[in-house]
């Protein structure tokens, strides 16, 4: 098959490492790529989020099928787009995509089907969201409803805090129409893991969890970003857990969309909270976490490509994938200044002698090539991943290979998986 992936960061190289290696894969394209997607497919220049962009260059090269990536043009209805062409996708629908597009729609779907979350309300009223506070207490969460590149969450440890958040959101000076609408939630004590499964609309096929780092710096500190490193399999998310949380909260929203007429055919990426009644759900996204994509890709034994299809096809049923009981770790290397103003252009060396480190992958994401040199094109620029037996095994092997990188104007953080019970260094 000719196939086409939408997007251009560190999740879509890791999709494409995984698609190449398909023998159902004749043809790979990606569009629009990095400098690390182009060692691996054919890169168009085209905008993830151009959606009749997206359907032309798939017409063009006769796409058998696409595999939409990010969550922009899921949630502004691309996979719509590619069905309505009659090329099959990879991706749920625009109304299915609400799950992500829309805080508030998730959260009254759960209201409706008694599916564990924390308490909510929603605002676009300043005076009574603030009001909403002062009586609720912190700490408390505070979300943009829409899309909000994983940046939108706020955890106010006081009033103050929150007041501050809900008022920047609603002004539209932090995230735009993204923020034109509040969910305000009750903190949830306990650990935040990432549990992901497969839907074809009807059947589900759980993957596997990860837990990733959100903060900018060691320790969890600094601002909220995309995501700045990942591992899997995560010790808090025993088997006795993940299958709780199928059963309690992925399995009946896969109902409950299929019952209300918006079936959902792509990837459930279930953020969970672990607290001491049992997992909880924080948010759903509709694709791929990134990086979390990127340690799945790495652990997954199976061939992804019959796998993906069969969420199209309404074949999961009779599915199964095999995974590496090895563990994977990846650490993002982001430009400094990221998640906030930062520079693009500079140079990245030393790629090749990184790559040889035993187990290791580096995925691109905000890279380009030019010259024969590697530069920096966005905030989080490299996903440096590794495979090992143990979680402190892949995690050494990375940082081994993230040491080995010629990269002044880049940052990364040195604890990831320090949540797994390995020590800090």
């Amino acid at each position: 098959m000719r196939i086409l992936v939408v997007g251009g960061g560190g999740r879509e190289h890791a999709l494409c490492w995984a698609i190449a290696a398909s023998p159902l894969c004749t043809k790979l394209f990606c569009a629009p790529g990095n400098a690390g997607i182009a060692q691996v497919a054919e890169c168009a220049d085209v905008g993830a989020e151009d959606i009749p962009g997206q359907v032309s260059l798939a017409q063009r090269e006769k796409i058998d099928f696409a595999v939409i990536g990010p969550d922009a043009p899921l949630v502004a209805g691309m996979a719509d787009a590619f069905t309505a062409a009659g090329i099959k996708v990879f991706g749920p629908s625009k109304k299915a995509a609400q799950l992500e597009g829309s805080k508030s729609f998730t959260k009254e779907l759960c209201k409706r089907h008694n599916i564990p979350t924390a308490a909510y309300e929603r605002f676009t009223d300043l005076t009574k969201a603030e009001a909403y506070i002062t009586r609720q207490g912190a700490p408390i969460v505070v979300k943009a409803d829409g899309l909000a590149a994983g940046k939108g969450v706020i955890v106010a440890e006081t009033v103050a805090q929150a007041v501050e958040a809900v008022r920047d959101m609603l002004s539209g000076n932090r995230f735009g129409a993204a923020g034109a609408a509040v969910v305000i939630e009750e903190f949830m004590e306990g650990e935040e893991v990432s549990l992901f499964a497969l839907s074809d609309g009807e059947h589900v096929l759980p993957l596997a969890g990860a837990q990733d780092h959100k903060r900018a710096f060691d320790g969890d500190k600094g601002p909220n970003t995309g995501g700045m490193g990942a591992y899997s399999p995560v010790p808090i998310l025993d088997q006795a857990t993940f299958n709780r949380a199928m059963s309690e909260i992925v399995l009946p929203t896969v109902k409950a969309l299929k019952d209300e007429g918006t079936p959902f055919k792509g990837v459930l990426y279930a953020g969970l909270m672990i607290g001491k009644t049992g997992p909880r759900l924080v948010e759903y996204n509709c694709r791929f976490g990134d990086p979390e994509c990127q340690v799945l890709m790495m652990r997954l034994k199976s061939d992804i490509v019959p796998a993906l299809m069969a969420c199209a096809d309404g074949g999961l049923k009779h599915f199964d994938l095999r995974w590496s009981s090895d563990a994977a770790l990846t650490v993002i290397l982001a430009t400094k200044g990221y998640p906030d103003a930062y520079a693009r252009g500079s140079e990245i060396r030393g790629l090749e002698a990184a790559a040889k480190v035993e187990g290791v992958e580096i995925f691109h994401a905000g890279t380009k090539a030019e010259g024969g040199r590697i530069l920096a094109n966005g905030g989080r620029v490299l996903n440096v991943t590794a495979l090992a037996p143990t979680v402190q095994e892949a995690r050494e092997r990375a940082y081994r290979a993230v040491d080995l990188i010629d990269w002044p104007e880049g940052f990364c953080r040195r604890d990831i998986a320090w949540r797994a019970g390995i020590p800090r260094p």
